[in-house]
């Protein structure tokens, strides 16, 4: 399936809830004329922003004008706006005073030169954030923070805070994720497109070239991670609990993420030595967007391990589930809220209870299959982006009625 503008909201119809198209249609048609404005700070690597490419597109074609727009101010501008958002996230940040009136001068500037008249303006995590100190006009502004705000650093946030209470609503992913506030506040879960390039349905002789390129054998029952190489991520933890199942089961490890950011120790370093020494264990340091790799490895796997010590919403378990994979989880941020505890797989607190759980999985083959179905079936109603973009055209509604 191509991507982009080329995916009709009506291609979803064999893959979504019956009914959830045309249900859509409908409310489509209801806000046919209305103005939609999304603002983010990049659109590259976040989740977000594989979100907005897909809707957009399907949002205009619903007759709702919908247009993204990014805020833009040089490099001491990006630095500024990543260390906001991992001081957010609960990342120890020194934020001076002189960071954040950058931030209110960059955000003042992009008011000016954006077109912000809409009926609804939606603004998308903290880049962007202070866009609404400057507001006019007499459209509705909500705020979407995609991340969780329960251990933000608290100086930071009480100077955020003030510019956050003049949205008329926020959103968030999770109850747990969203702090008081003196506006209402939202619920709408991130989502997966299952006819992206990371979900589409994939043949098994394409699987195997993807397989092979990677110089990961199938020759036996592939575990899998997907994540960073970090310690939040914790991938140590997850080879310890593969040594413990592998003392029963003759199987195999796959860690794969991204090229480990700078200042981020050398876990990456610490796996790779594991595997040096064990080949059954493989470490994969994944190319720049690396969405058919992903799809080929989460099909090939029998259980997908997804175990980090912190994390957001955590929707690469969506991702998996989709795929038709039990997935043993950890129990941070939306892990367990994605994972029916017994059904799709298993929410556990330590590395004996994910070996636990793997060798429980192996040792009763038709529970993966079975785990497996049930966990699709939840991504369908829960989790694919066709509810998302209902979520999103309910919003509109109730705040621009």
């Amino acid at each position: 399936m191509a991507q982009g503008a080329s995916v009709k909201l009506d291609d979803y119809r064999e893959v979504a809830p019956r009914g959830a198209v045309d249900f859509l249609l409908r409310i489509g048609e209801r806000l046919r004329g209305r103005r939609l404005v999304h603002v983010s700070a990049s659109r590259y690597a976040a989740p977000v922003v594989e979100t907005l490419n897909r809707l957009v597109p399907i949002l205009n074609d619903l007759g709702v004008d919908t247009s993204w727009d990014v805020t833009i101010g040089g490099a001491d501008f990006d630095t500024v706006t990543r260390s906001v958002a991992r001081a957010l996230a609960g990342t120890e940040q020194v934020i001076t005073d002189r960071m954040l009136d950058r931030l209110r001068e960059a955000c003042a500037d992009n008011a000016r030169r954006l077109r912000l008249d809409a009926d609804l303006v939606m603004v998308h995590d903290s880049g962007p954030l202070l866009l609404v100190d400057t507001r006019s006009g007499s459209g509705r502004w909500v705020w979407a923070h995609h991340g969780d705000l329960a251990s933000a650093q608290t100086q930071l946030w009480a100077a955020l805070r003030p510019s956050a209470q003049r949205y008329d609503a926020a959103v968030f992913a999770l109850p747990k994720f969203a702090p008081p506030l003196s506006i209402p506040r939202f619920v709408i879960y991130p989502s997966i497109d299952p006819l992206s390039e990371r979900n589409r349905e994939m043949a098994r002789g394409e699987q195997t070239v993807q397989l092979d390129r990677l110089h990961v054998p199938r020759d036996k029952p592939i575990l899998l991670q997907v994540g960073p190489f970090e310690r939040t991520a914790d991938p140590v933890g997850v080879v310890n609990a593969y040594r413990l199942v592998k003392k029963h089961h003759d199987i195999r490890l796959v860690l794969a993420g991204p090229p480990p950011t700078p200042g981020g120790g050398d876990v990456l370093g610490e796996v790779q030595e594991a595997a040096s020494r064990d080949p059954d264990l493989s470490v994969i340091v994944l190319p720049p967007d690396p969405l058919t790799e992903l799809n080929a490895l989460e099909r090939s796997a029998a259980i997908v391990v997804h175990k980090p010590l912190e994390t957001d919403f955590g929707v690469d378990v969506a991702a998996a589930m989709w795929k038709g994979k039990p997935v043993v989880g950890s129990a941070a941020g939306g892990i367990p809220f994605q994972i029916p505890q017994a059904v799709a797989g298993y929410v556990v607190e330590t590395v004996e209870g994910a070996a636990f759980r793997i060798r429980h999985l192996l040792n009763n083959p038709e529970l993966i299959g079975r785990m497996g179905a049930a966990g699709r079936e939840h991504v369908r109603r829960h989790f694919l982006i066709t509810r998302h973009l209902a979520s999103y055209l309910a919003l509109l509604a109730h705040l621009t009625r």
